[in-house]
């Protein structure tokens, strides 16, 4: 048995990009997510940590992302994590990880 699966719960980085394939509506954008400062017991400092997410979403997620996801939303997202390669016009391979959304609840407005 196997799993893949990825909760996460952060702040969207910039307004969903939707583009079309074969008419089924695709959503993409950035989640970034935050591990707090934080001093050890012997008094070392560890600095905040922002980790940068590529989100994907299809069909009437990705609608739904176009009409109410904006930058600064504050989301809780599960999804499985996948990764593309592909090769850039210099023949240069290239790979992102990508969240692919199953479930997406909306926890807050945009931050002001």
């Amino acid at each position: 048995m196997s799993v893949n699966k990825a909760i996460l719960i952060g702040f969207v980085g910039k307004d969903p990009e939707i583009r079309y394939s074969d008419g089924c509506p695709i959503a993409s954008f950035s989640l970034a997510t935050t591990e707090r400062a934080y001093t050890t017991d012997k008094g070392i400092t560890i600095p905040e940590k922002t980790e940068w997410h590529n989100i994907v979403m299809w069909g009437a997620n990705a609608e739904f992302a176009e009409k109410y996801i904006r930058k600064g939303s504050k989301l809780y997202v599960e999804g499985k994590i996948r990764t593309r390669v592909w090769e850039d016009r210099n023949a240069i391979k290239r790979s992102i990880t990508e969240i692919y959304v199953e479930q997406l609840d909306i926890l807050g407005g945009p931050r002001s």
